[in-house]
């Protein structure tokens, strides 16, 4: 058995066989080998993963293995790993049914039960008419829940009543509506650590990680990097006919990747843009990329202009300290993106950070 896995065998079956699982078995492998045509297919019709790294063949047959399960998944993976694909490929292995997504970072918290659960005429001021919430619209789809480390503990609350008992009631409504959805929810920071920090629910967690799929960073797949590089080149093609030169492809190999997918993609992007040749050599990419954490002008240590006032409290305090780093890390790269991946924060955090403190980002100083 061990010698047919090694020379490719998918899966293997135990006598005496069953017609059910043998059917499980072969839609699975159909599923697996259906991830591998799409790389075949148009990018404009599909979401694709790419990458042929080990890593990356792992993340493939754990997709499809993932094929017809209707209970949460939950896509664990730091920021840019590319959880919203893996969920957009999971969706597609199914047949033609709706995919509601939803940033949970960027959605207000006194908003939180009228966008989910919607509403009814009267609820509140405002409430002109009757409104579906997104997870009823996600009714016999998928409903995907992006950066669920940012719901509150309130509204963490709400959310689990409805994945114990699939069961939605809208904002000043009295009748009960089952809701039949497959959740995936997508974290850039580890949801048992939050547990144990006391800053997620045990028990949500539980529900939303009965599949669980470990996203590895980008520097832990470096195989893949000049494939996804290629890849992104290739979409600015039409416009930019542009390749690396092997010192290149070498200075992006060398690099690694705070940012992940999408931090590649950027300067990808970039490159294509604002490289004078059209092979893109070593000095054009270290031009764009982020200084490493050992660099002069990373950042360690806050100036001294920074005074505490302790009648201020400590909410305010914080919230000075904290306006302080994002000023200082907008001033080591201006790119919000990039202020984000040096900070490690997802970039919704960042935003909502520059407009709670009204950091003036023409003058961060």
């Amino acid at each position: 058995m061990e010698l047919c896995l090694k020379a490719g065998a998918q899966r293997f079956l135990a006598k005496p066989l069953s017609a059910e699982e043998l059917r499980m078995v072969l839609d699975k492998i159909a599923a697996l080998w259906n991830l591998r045509l799409i790389d075949n297919i148009d990018r404009g019709q599909a979401y694709r993963w790419i990458g042929h790294s080990a890593a990356s063949l792992g993340i493939r047959k754990k997709i499809a293995d993932l094929k017809g399960e209707e209970k949460p998944i939950l896509l664990e993976g730091e920021t840019g790993t590319g959880k919203e694909v893996v969920a957009r490929l999971l969706h597609q292995q199914e047949p033609a049914r709706p995919l509601i997504s939803i940033n949970m970072a960027s959605l207000p918290e006194a908003l939180f039960e009228s966008e989910l659960f919607g509403h009814v005429k009267g609820a509140f001021t405002g409430a002109d008419t009757n409104k579906i919430g997104l997870i009823e619209a996600a009714h016999g789809g998928d409903l995907f829940l992006d950066e669920i480390e940012a719901l509150s503990l309130t509204n963490q609350a709400k959310l689990l009543r409805f994945l114990e008992n699939g069961e939605i009631r809208k904002v000043g409504g009295k009748d009960i509506i089952k809701v039949q959805t497959r959740v995936i929810a997508a974290s850039n920071r580890s949801l048992q650590q939050m547990v144990r920090d006391s800053q997620f629910r045990e028990d949500l967690f539980f529900r939303l990680a009965s599949q669980r799929l470990q996203l590895p960073p980008l520097r832990e797949r470096k195989e893949d990097v000049l494939e996804l590089s290629e890849f992104f080149l290739e979409i600015e093609k039409p416009r930019r006919n542009k390749k690396f030169t092997a010192d290149g492809s070498e200075a992006l190999l060398n690099y690694d990747w705070p940012g992940n997918v999408r931090e590649l993609q950027r300067i990808c992007e970039q490159l294509s843009l604002v490289s004078p040749l059209p092979l893109i050599r070593k000095e054009d990419v270290e031009a764009l990329l982020i200084p490493q954490p050992n660099s002069a002008k990373s950042f360690g240590t806050l100036s001294p202009r920074l005074s505490l006032n302790l009648a201020l409290g400590l909410a305010a305090l914080c919230e000075q300290f904290e306006t302080e780093i994002i000023r200082q890390a907008l001033q080591v790269d201006p790119d919000i993106d990039a202020a984000a991946q040096l900070l490690k924060i997802s970039r919704s955090s960042i935003y909502k950070k520059i407009k709670d403190y009204k950091i003036d980002l023409e003058n961060p100083t």
